[in-house]
């Protein structure tokens, strides 16, 4: 069955009050933008409490699924509704378009008497479905109730397809949505979107971005409230190759599909990770990489307007994501970091990161620079003092090591 139109619920956007106009704007600017990955002949446009698309020339060249992947990347969205218009009409003018729906969609034989009244053609087999119909009345102007369209609708529907369907009005098979607005909407399928805020609507923020499976989980996380997203990438050569630096950039760039397009700021760090590897204690280097890590990404954020910072990690999971770990972690940032894993055992960010299909580029085996220098005996509840005078060990040169860690590192502009 082909669609020429769908139908987009959203959630949350309904109760923003006087600045809802503005977060419907945003919303109907990200659906364009995510159907423009698969072409430009779409009307996207905005109805009391929906946004509406159309399929713009012949039905036939547009793929249903490809419409509906493309919108389920999109924040803001809770439900996506293909439909078939139909014109306003009196609830018997209605029927015969609700019935043909019906017929196509779930292949149910008509009755001969009503084929013969209404011109239909169609038929097919089903059994046993059970149904109910939804109006609701978007035009306050339509002079029947939505109760009695209701009732009208379902009585026809029976007559139609007799022994094939049956009312069921507490556990249906299917139900029959009928919006009445400046024409007919009929639908019947409500498939979910990501929920969450349209882009753009809460701000931006820096993701420190590494090969592994929690970040990128975290970034679309925080972008499912509205941000934007760039990120900071801690790159190790030699010790890591050009492949681990390239999945990162694979990673940005399917979790664009969401986020929008991504500045990618890839930091050379190899020279400072080996000060710290020569000058500071084993047990500490983590704590003390990640403290540097954190005040060049926060370095990134100024330059690039951002107003946080986000990280992958996830309490207790490894030494450095210890409380007395982050503590130390968030002393150097002046900036909110935020951890939408916090709270996330390591099997939901795995079931998340297959949603989402950055999985199986996160296990591609390619290490990135955290584990190139790890300590085989972390320190688990680090002293945020001790970890300082371990610090001014490399007050002699650092601060060149980081100057030119910022000067020369790369920006790659990641988009899906």
């Amino acid at each position: 069955m082909f669609y020429k139109t769908y139908l987009i619920k959203y959630g949350e956007i309904g109760v923003k009050g006087k600045n809802r106009a503005s977060f419907e704007e945003a919303l109907v600017s990200q659906v364009r933008a995510a159907l423009s990955r698969i072409g430009e002949h779409f009307h996207v446009w905005k109805e009391q409490g929906r946004i509406i698309v159309d399929v713009l020339g012949d039905e036939k060249e547009t793929d249903a699924d490809e419409i509906i992947r493309e919108l389920q990347t999109v924040f803001g969205i809770v439900g996506i509704c293909p439909v078939v218009k139909a014109p306003l009409g009196t609830p018997e003018e209605i029927a015969p378009h609700v019935v043909s729906f019906l017929s196509e969609l779930y292949h149910l034989k008509m009755d001969e008497r009503w084929r013969e009244k209404h011109g239909e053609q169609l038929d097919g087999s089903a059994e046993g479905l059970s149904f109910k119909v939804h109006c609701r009345r978007a035009n306050k102007q339509y002079p029947v109730a939505s109760m009695d369209v209701n009732a009208y609708l379902g009585e026809k529907i029976l007559d139609a397809f007799p022994g094939q369907i049956r009312v069921d009005v507490h556990d249906p098979k299917v139900m029959v949505y009928v919006e009445l607005r400046d024409e007919v909407y009929i639908y019947s399928q409500v498939l979910p979107g990501p929920g969450g805020m349209p882009l753009g609507t809460n701000g931006s923020a820096m993701l420190c971005l590494s090969g592994g499976i929690d970040s990128p989980v975290a970034g679309w996380m925080i972008s499912k409230r509205g941000v934007t997203l760039d990120a900071t990438y801690f790159h190790a050569p030699p010790y890591t190759s050009e492949r681990a630096k390239q999945k990162v950039v694979d990673l940005a760039r399917i979790i664009s599909r969401y986020t929008g397009p991504i500045r990618l700021h890839v930091v050379n760090f190899t020279d400072i990770q080996l000060a710290i590897y020569e000058k500071c204690p084993h047990d500490e280097l983590t704590i003390i990489m990640r403290r540097y890590m954190m005040r060049i990404a926060e370095h990134f954020a100024k330059e690039d307007g951002c107003q946080a910072l986000i990280t992958g990690e996830s309490l207790g999971q490894v030494a450095s994501q210890t409380m007395q770990s982050l503590v130390c972690t968030d002393d150097v940032c002046s900036m909110p970091v935020f951890r939408p894993l916090i709270g996330f055992d390591k099997q939901d960010i795995i079931d998340l990161s297959l949603k989402i299909g950055t999985y199986e580029t996160s296990i591609e085996p390619y290490e990135d620079c955290c584990t190139i220098f790890v300590a085989k005996h972390p320190v688990t509840k680090p002293r945020l003092d001790v970890i300082k005078r371990s610090e001014m060990k490399l007050a002699d040169g650092i601060g060149e090591l980081m100057k030119k860690a910022l000067e020369t590192a790369e920006v790659i502009e990641v988009k899906a």
